[in-house]
């Protein structure tokens, strides 16, 4: 089963999913950051930075993701952001 989250920003509704199984996991060493997922949790990140690169996604479209939302207990809090406008 996967799981969907509708995030709507400017007007724009955007579906996210979750791959059943998922389990993703952000480590903040200091000087890196880690992301280390299994094979649902792969294919769920890779779902998330999809939706955001879809036409007519706006710029400053996100998701919050983090231990109580999508993230394994413990994981530092992670945002995907469209960023069109440098």
């Amino acid at each position: 089963m996967t799981t969907r989250l509708s995030a709507v920003t400017h007007g724009t509704t955007r579906v996210f999913t979750s791959e059943e199984g998922a389990c993703i996991e952000v480590r903040n060493l200091g000087g890196e950051i880690v992301i280390a997922a299994n094979a649902a949790g792969l294919k769920t990140l890779a779902s998330h930075l999809l939706t955001l690169a879809q036409d007519g996604t706006p710029d400053g479209a996100h998701l919050h993701l983090d231990e109580n939302n999508g993230l394994e207990e413990g994981s530092a809090g992670l945002v995907f952001e469209r960023c069109d406008n440098e």
